[in-house]
């Protein structure tokens, strides 16, 4: 019998104890990849910085989007900067490095993306940026002042989908979906959409004296400097804001008139999508346009190539060429082209001061980022010291 059982084990020799900064490291590496694995598969934290959603959303709401209600997308761009979209916050470098590129994929989700969701998507023509001024669509200047000019005067750089900028919209229309507007009003699949009640478009009101009391509409929701405006003709002015809102401008004693303001019909706006001189489209009034849907096929033609050709060669990544007699993708000749991808038109809340799909175009799937859930904060800049916080909206869900 061995007599050295009471003897301790080279086990079960005490273990050398973590320093303190050890410990704290251990912890910050344990967090930061406890909080990304949260922000990349199942919720993650926004905050909406413009107006384009409003009443809906306003300037300064802080929402949860949620990953999993659609599936979550596992990152395209896997080696980048933790918390950083991106660019880095201090230095304004580049977050995120783009040698390595995984294709798309997403996991599986609870639901499809419904016509209404709140849609947070990648920007889809953030792919080319002018980095002087990165809240300038890169598209937008070169069809102003041409490629050569904006070229020579920026840096020009390109970003892969997921880490182009953010958006926030409603989902108007779905993949395989037909969409037309006119005077203002969306029809989908020939039935209409109204807006939201808590949208906003512009009015035209008339006042009949120049003798008001600007308070007067402070008192009912209305910034004065963002949504109201003089023009030209003494007592006319553009409102902007919901219906609800304008019923009771209409109801003052001093308010002559107001009514819908609309861009004409066949009135053509240069930067309005797809950029077409044949296409007579404007912000109130365009299609009708098909949505693209996976498995679709379409018959290429000088009609449909101004709708179609940015999704086929950027979001499909195909060569497209123009040749004598039609077009060739990846080097063949070809009269039509069956989409990979559904896609999606996307709106702001605010009609009249929105950049979205009227401008751009569709959405691709693999641009899709989650569904907007509920608002945690609300915070008013522009408030006084006592209300700041918009304590209605706290915990309210996304509609």
């Amino acid at each position: 019998m061995s007599w050295k059982f009471w003897q301790k084990s080279k086990d079960d020799k005490p273990k050398k104890k973590k320093t303190k900064t050890r410990e704290w490291v251990d912890a910050i590496v344990f967090a930061v990849v406890a909080a990304t694995i949260i922000r990349v598969f199942f919720i993650e934290a926004y905050t909406i910085p413009t107006a384009s959603m409003e009443r809906s959303l306003l300037v300064g709401d802080f929402l949860f989007v949620s990953k999993v209600n659609y599936g979550a997308r596992v990152p395209m761009t896997p080696i980048a900067f933790p918390f950083a979209h991106h660019t880095m916050p201090i230095t304004g470098t580049k977050a995120y490095w783009d040698g390595v590129q995984w294709k798309f994929h997403r996991l599986p989700g609870l639901s499809d993306i419904k016509r209404n969701d709140v849609v947070v998507f990648n920007y889809p023509q953030g792919d080319t940026v002018a980095l002087e001024q990165q809240d300038v669509d890169y598209y937008q200047m070169v069809r102003s002042e041409g490629w050569a000019a904006i070229n020579s005067r920026y840096t020009i750089v390109s970003r892969p989908v997921d880490k182009r900028e953010n958006y926030i919209k409603r989902c108007i229309a779905i993949a395989g979906d037909t969409i037309s507007m006119a005077n203002g009003l969306v029809s989908v699949n020939g039935k209409a959409e109204p807006l939201k009640n808590t949208g906003e478009i512009s009015y035209e009101v008339v006042f009949k004296t120049p003798d008001v009391n600007p308070s007067v509409f402070e008192d009912l929701g209305f910034n004065i400097s963002d949504d109201i405006r003089s023009t030209m003709t003494p007592n006319v002015y553009t409102f902007n804001g919901t219906a609800e809102m304008m019923a009771d401008v209409k109801k003052l004693d001093f308010v002559q008139s107001v009514k819908v303001f609309t861009a004409p019909p066949h009135e053509r706006e240069g930067d309005i999508f797809p950029f077409d001189r044949n296409r007579d489209w404007n912000v109130d009034n365009f299609g009708p346009i098909i949505i693209p849907k996976k498995g679709w096929t379409v018959k290429l033609d000088s009609v449909t190539m101004p709708l179609y050709e940015r999704s086929i060669r950027i979001y499909e990544g195909n060569k497209l060429e123009k040749s004598a007699t039609g077009w060739l993708i990846n080097g063949k000749a070809a009269d039509s082209y069956t989409f990979k991808m559904n896609y999606y038109w996307m709106m702001g809340d605010n009609r009249h001061r929105s950049a979205d799909s009227r401008y751009w175009g569709f959405v691709p799937e693999d641009h899709i980022v989650g569904k907007a859930l509920f608002i945690w904060m609300s915070y008013d800049t522009n408030g006084s010291f006592f209300s700041k916080i918009r304590w209605s909206r706290l915990l309210r869900g996304i509609h």
